[in-house]
């Protein structure tokens, strides 16, 4: 008895190592994609002079002309789409728009919330692709800002020049807060998916501070945030990868968000 007493007290106090081993492996499979979304954002504009935009609107989807896929302004899905190049998406971007649309990218996915997964709802696009239904590869990350104060903006592409408070100053791309009790089920910011324009399913606000998922009746609330504990990982427009704590200040995580406000953050007040 005393010996199970023993075994029994050893796993209890291993359990949590190894939940805390395996979350730190998570978090920094994480931090790898938003490095690779990063990336893929640089090369975007080394290509074109201009980063991805955040697309047109929900019902619109991806842009072709005879087959190839438009950029800047006249793309009017979102930056996910646009950067599919730069993450070895070439093959699924030019296959076609519903190819595009429903096949899942892991680099589009936190492991500390869940797998590639795809969500299949009636066609709703502005015209009808199917008139039945659409499968959707859905989406962990959301560029800034829903304000259009962030380098990634509506119909229109932003350059490097227009970042004047500096791109170590300026967020990029983050984690999105989910309530992950409905994954899988419908709700507003987790239905269109990774290539939608200008939706909450990519695109959330800084004008509010970051909150951890929930499990609560709502969705996201369009907020930055995470499944980790206390974090939730950041890409900025130098392709640094940042934790922001969810306690940061309401006005830092605002400065954060906007490329031309004239103020700068100290790294120390992102925690």
């Amino acid at each position: 008895m005393v010996v199970i007493a023993i075994i029994g007290i050893l796993i209890g106090l291993l359990l949590p190592a190894v939940q805390s081993a395996r979350e730190a492996a998570r978090r920094m499979a994480c931090k790898d994609n938003l490095k690779q979304i990063g990336l893929a954002f640089q090369n975007h504009h080394t290509k074109y002079g201009f980063f991805p935009s955040g697309g047109w609107d929900w019902d619109q989807a991806p842009t072709y002309d005879h087959g190839v896929p438009m950029a800047g302004a006249q793309q009017k899905a979102g930056w996910g789409f646009q950067i599919l190049p730069e993450i070895e998406g070439s093959s699924v971007q030019k296959a076609g728009t519903l190819a595009a649309i429903g096949t899942p990218d892991p680099t589009f996915f936190c492991p500390s919330r869940r797998s590639p997964q795809t969500f299949v709802r009636q066609d709703k696009y502005a015209p009808p692709l199917t008139s039945t239904v659409v499968t959707h590869a859905m989406c962990d990350y959301a560029a800034s800002n829903r304000e259009q104060t962030g380098v990634v903006k509506r119909y229109e592409p932003v350059s490097l020049r227009e970042v004047t408070d500096g791109t170590s100053n300026t967020l990029l791309v983050s984690e999105k807060r989910m309530n992950i009790r409905k994954l899988g089920a419908p709700q507003d910011d987790d239905n269109e998916g990774y290539t939608v324009g200008w939706n909450e399913d990519t695109i959330r606000r800084t004008d509010k501070r970051p909150e951890p998922d929930h499990q609560g009746s709502e969705d996201g609330e369009k907020l930055f945030g995470s499944s980790h504990p206390t974090v939730m990982n950041a890409v900025f427009t130098d392709g640094s990868v940042h934790p922001i704590s969810y306690e940061i200040h309401e006005d830092v995580f605002r400065w954060l968000g906007d490329k031309s406000d004239g103020e700068t953050i100290e790294h120390k007040d992102l925690l």
